[in-house]
């Protein structure tokens, strides 16, 4: 072997052995610098708190006037003008016009069944009578009589001034028909007749002139409501308003599709501004039920069930502490067995 070969040999070993030793300190290096494993996630925790907890239900309502019940008339004549609907006509109004003479608006229990004429009459409908000329402003005398009154000479000069001022004959005697009697002012939601139609049928529609909430209830959630029962309206923007039951209807709903048979709640709203400026609109209504005052609650998710059963609530340090339930209610529940003020995790 020539002295040349040689040394391109020593050369190339020399290399190898470099190359070699510079990738085992690559390995080692690599091997001595592991990365650094995530820190554990901290478990979330809540402290066992003391308040008041309710349960309650949730139902849907809309904001109106309440049902339109229909309005016929009861006088011999023709109409000759009707009031558009949304038209509020209070005692006094006209309520339409029957042969082009105005058909005034009266309050009370019953119609007026009979004429009013002659002196000595008796009756309730008398009593109705005096009761709304005075309420409008007019002389009507003594009064005879308890629940029922007496047509008298005063009674009648009043039943004259008042005809006189509306434009009637002044007869000082009240036909069928000359005025119409409910129990309060109303609204006309609708007009079903046009003028020239008889005047002694179905005229309008007409609700309350107060705004309510109308709540269609199944029988199971019903049968719990009572009258002036409190409840929370919840409008569409979220405001929450005091408000209490008027009324639970007796009349079933039949049911429509598939809904199941309802009755109707009316609601009405304890400060009547907080809705004056909404004509209609989807509420929901909050009825509470049951009520725990003054207990320890924790927020449902901290419960862990058992496999032999019941529950349990997690320390902070990863050991289990049974608890006793109670009350569960918008997204907490009532524990026994552990303090006030105790930690406890809480799934993220």
């Amino acid at each position: 072997m020539t002295p040349m070969r040689r040394w391109w040999l020593a050369t190339g070993l020399v290399l190898a052995l470099a190359g070699a030793g510079a990738a085992a300190v690559a390995v080692t290096r690599h091997r001595a610098d592991p990365e650094t494993p995530p820190p554990a996630p901290v478990a979330a925790t809540t402290k066992i708190e003391r308040r008041d907890l309710a349960t309650s239900k949730t139902l849907d309502g809309t904001i109106g006037y309440g049902t339109a019940r229909p309005f016929a008339g009861h006088r011999q004549a023709t109409v000759t003008w009707l009031p558009t609907p949304g038209t509020r006509i209070k005692r006094g109004k006209q309520l339409y016009r029957a042969d082009d003479l105005p058909v005034p608006l009266f309050y009370g229990s019953m119609p007026l069944y009979r004429p009013i004429t002659g002196k000595g009459l008796l009756g309730r409908d008398v009593r109705i009578v005096a009761d709304n000329l005075r309420a409008l402003g007019y002389r009507t005398g003594p009064v005879k009589g308890g629940e029922e009154a007496e047509l008298t000479e005063d009674l009648i000069a009043g039943i004259k001034r008042w005809q006189k001022d509306l434009g009637l004959p002044d007869s000082g005697t009240i036909a069928v028909g000359d005025v119409e009697v409910l129990s309060g002012a109303v609204r006309v939601d609708s007009v079903m007749v046009q003028p020239g139609a008889p005047a002694n049928g179905e005229l309008m529609t007409v609700t309350s002139t107060r705004k309510v909430i109308s709540v269609p209830a199944e029988l199971s959630h019903a049968s719990s409501i009572e009258r002036r029962q409190k409840v929370t309206v919840v409008l569409p923007d979220e405001k929450r308003i005091p408000a209490k039951v008027l009324a639970v209807g007796r009349t079933v709903a039949p049911p429509e599709g598939n809904d199941s048979p309802r009755l109707s709640v009316t609601v009405v709203v304890d400060d009547p501004s907080a809705i004056a400026k909404i004509d209609s609109a989807d509420v929901e209504i909050e009825f509470a039920g049951q009520v725990r005052k003054d207990i320890l609650a924790v927020p449902v998710e901290a419960l862990i069930a058992l496999a032999e059963g019941g529950y349990a609530l997690q320390l902070p340090d990863g050991s289990l502490a049974a608890v006793e339930t109670g009350m569960f209610a918008t997204g907490w529940v009532e524990v026994t067995g552990l303090d006030e003020g105790t930690s406890v995790v809480v799934p993220g």
